[in-house]
């Protein structure tokens, strides 16, 4: 006879841990203790669900690597006991914390499962109750009593994604989040389908869990633009302790021809920057070579970010500064995937 499963809840803020007080007309947090009462659905699902808030409860547009922290720490304390956790989070940006807990939780081989919510789980027209309650369900498939899903997942509006091939696409609609370069990993329908092929292949992991709690902040970013200037470039290369700089730029990873474009970078490239080239398109992949605009590129040695998304380039290049990699190391283990956060 299966067990039944223990699922921890983890709430670090955002809408869905928000209810309406109708008597004022304002959003207050929700109590956990009560989510029985105010989803008594959750009574149907074999397993036993217990929950952890943060102490103080952040909009998700104050995440940071202290936080990022505290997540994966939780984790770490529940994992013996825990088959499956559902960290409960702001959407605005859930695809980044998702990125980063994929690169922290090393080894993982249980579900962890981000989702949020449009509306509070209180409202008539919510979106909570189904991402909330789909959610813990998929933390609670087991097959042979192990988990199905053994890597970090977001789930919203019908659909399991891998969690670092994630990016938020919409601010209004239910169907917020996109993965463009790689399939769902499970949908939500009359069954639960889950495309156990596109699943992490983690056969024959032994491996105990190991959670990387380091993680640096000496990265930034830059978008292309056309007439980007000078100034722009100086500014971004001069950024005190920058170690990693992420490169939005054109198509296939094309950029300006400009003498200057190129010798600032390539300077900047010798003096020991990382340079890592992504397509600003939404979809799609980093192929330096393929035009004479990204041939410079390729042979003064940007790391090439292949389809990763902006969030995991971001928070891949914080877990491996934190990681200690040595600046040799840096490009080749950058263009490796990790996680299956790349082709």
């Amino acid at each position: 006879m299966q067990k039944k499963v223990n699922i921890l809840l983890i709430y670090t803020g955002g809408t869905i841990g928000m209810v309406k007080d109708y008597k004022t007309g304002s959003l207050k947090a929700f109590n956990f203790d009560k989510l029985l009462k105010h989803i008594p659905e959750l009574a149907q699902l074999d397993c036993n669900i217990s929950s952890v808030s943060f102490k103080t409860p952040i909009d998700s547009s104050n995440m940071n690597l202290k936080y990022w922290v505290a997540i994966a720490s939780i984790i770490e304390e529940n994992y013996d006991s825990h088959d499956g956790f559902v960290v409960l989070h702001g959407s605005d940006t859930m695809s980044y914390s998702a990125s980063a807990l994929s690169f922290m939780l090393e080894n993982l081989t249980k579900p962890v499962i981000f989702t949020g919510s449009q509306l509070p789980i209180g409202d008539l027209r919510t979106d909570a109750k189904e991402n909330l309650i789909t959610s813990i369900q998929i933390a609670s498939l087991q097959e042979r009593n192990r988990p199905v899903i053994r890597e970090v997942g977001l789930y919203f509006e019908y659909k399991l994604y891998r969690g670092n091939r994630t990016t938020k696409i919409n601010a209004e609609h239910f169907e917020a989040f996109s993965s463009p370069n790689y399939p769902e990993l499970a949908e939500s329908g009359v069954n639960l389908k889950v495309n156990s092929t596109f699943l992490l292949d983690l056969k024959g992991n032994r491996k105990k869990l190991k959670v990387h709690k380091t993680m640096s902040n000496q990265v930034g970013a830059l978008k292309l633009f056309p007439g980007i200037s000078e100034s722009v470039l100086d500014a971004v290369l001069s950024s005190e302790n920058l170690k990693v700089l992420v490169v939005e730029t054109y198509g296939a990873g094309n950029a300006p021809t400009d003498e200057w474009f190129i010798a600032k970078l390539k300077k900047a490239i010798s003096s020991g920057l990382h340079v890592i080239n992504i397509t600003q398109c939404a979809g799609g992949s980093v192929v330096m070579g393929h035009y004479e605009t990204s041939e410079m590129l390729k042979k003064i040695q940007l790391v090439n970010g292949k389809d990763i998304t902006f969030e995991a380039a971001i928070t891949k290049a914080m877990y491996l500064l934190g990681s200690g990699v040595s600046d040799k190391l840096f490009k080749t283990i950058f263009e490796t995937s990790l996680r299956g956060e790349m082709q």
